[in-house]
């Protein structure tokens, strides 16, 4: 049983969407999973990965991203805190 939603998913794609990136899902050779065109704001993620595979890419690209939190709404703010949180504690 999975630990995530598609709903964990859209809300993270929605914070890409706030912070102006793009994610698109493809077939490639990601030494990470992922790729990341800085340039472009654009996140490419391995589209074989499941749903906690995704989940737990955009959490990690999130975490080496440097944006400011507050410029998300609060309800988005709360539902990255929470998950981060429960990430952590997995850890």
């Amino acid at each position: 049983m999975s630990k995530y939603t598609k709903s964990t998913l859209q809300k993270l794609e929605s914070i890409f969407e706030h912070l102006d990136y793009k994610v698109r899902y493809e077939k490639g050779n990601f030494q990470s999973g992922y790729c990341i065109v800085e340039d472009r704001k654009v996140v490419v993620i391995n589209k074989f990965f499941d749903l906690e595979g995704r989940v737990q890419t955009m959490l990690d690209i999130l975490l080496n991203m440097d944006f400011d939190i507050a410029s998300l709404d609060e309800s988005l703010q709360s539902f990255l805190n929470r998950l981060l949180a429960k990430s952590a504690a997995n850890q």
